[in-house]
């Protein structure tokens, strides 16, 4: 009996009007339209980079330092091994103090002093890189009376702490409150709550999050020039000035000799590739379970 009343009531329905599917087809098609238009420029980019970077990479560019000008060969090697060296200090220094903020803004900072933090960490995000170098260089540098790999670190770091403050926040609430709810009913204290259930649970977001802050520093220019400074020869010593590639770019692509605007080049495609390697790598280690539950 109530199969046949269905079949009445959808029969009786109103067909879908003409205007509806006009407006549900042109949203539709606009917002097909609004992916394009971000897709077309990012792909212009990285195909025009690959074309003037990649025909412009050779072993001698991998393996050799910079060389005076006329000079044929040369390369970046130092520059690639100073911005991973600047760069694993800056993630040493940044990524404890950002999860470590983010974890006490979700587990206990519904008060004005959590306030506080978030109101500081959205500032933060919103300075432009040459400030917090200025800030780096009054800091760091002064006190040193040189530039150094450890000055260019502490820049970095800076700048990685609020975006991963705020991402492990919001990824840490995202955790269900059952679960602290249970651990709380078993006798677990609230901080091993908080590391062992809520984080492990949100491994995948904050690395994430870390990882999106880690590439946004990777290709800062501004912050190096008045910490870091640059180098023409290899150093591990992080008391002293040093490569990166940023900094390489920056000088290659505004001298005059084509030989250098070519190795500008293929020094700003290593950089997106090492940027695209990191971030793939650990994106495939978390999907696998290495660093926790993704």
């Amino acid at each position: 009996m109530s199969e046949p009343q269905n079949i009445k009531s959808h029969a009786g329905m109103q067909p879908i009007s003409w205007r509806r599917r006009i407006i549900d087809h042109f949203m539709t098609g606009l917002a097909v339209l609004t992916v394009i238009l971000v897709l077309v420029p990012l792909v212009a980019i990285f195909g025009y980079l690959v074309y003037r970077g990649m025909g412009s990479i050779n072993w001698a560019f991998l393996t050799q330092t910079p060389r005076p000008v006329g000079e044929p060969g040369g390369g970046m090697a130092n520059a690639i091994v100073g911005s991973g060296l600047i760069l694993a200090i800056a993630s040493l220094m940044g990524v404890p103090f950002g999860v470590g903020a983010g974890i006490y803004l979700a587990e206990f900072g519904r008060n004005r002093f959590g306030d506080s933090i978030r109101f500081t960490a959205d500032v933060l995000n919103g300075v432009p890189s040459i400030v917090i170098g200025i800030v780096a260089y009054s800091i760091v540098v002064l006190q040193q009376r040189h530039f150094s790999a450890l000055a260019g670190s502490v820049a970095l770091a800076i700048m990685m702490v609020p975006t991963i403050t705020r991402t492990t926040e919001e990824m840490l609430l995202l955790v269900p409150q059952a679960l602290r709810e249970a651990a709380y009913g078993l006798g677990i204290p609230r901080w091993r709550t908080a590391l062992s259930i809520t984080l492990r649970t949100a491994t995948s977001g904050v690395i994430t999050g870390i990882m999106l802050a880690f590439a946004r520093v990777a290709g800062e220019t501004a912050p190096l020039l008045f910490t870091t400074l640059g180098n023409q020869f290899w150093n591990l010593r992080v008391d002293q000035p040093t490569a990166a590639l940023p900094l390489q770019i920056y000088t290659y692509g505004l001298s005059p000799y084509d030989d250098w605007h070519r190795q500008a080049w293929a020094g700003a495609f290593v950089l997106i590739i090492l940027i695209v390697t990191a971030v793939a790598a650990v994106r495939f280690a978390v999907r696998h379970g290495t660093f926790g539950s993704a």
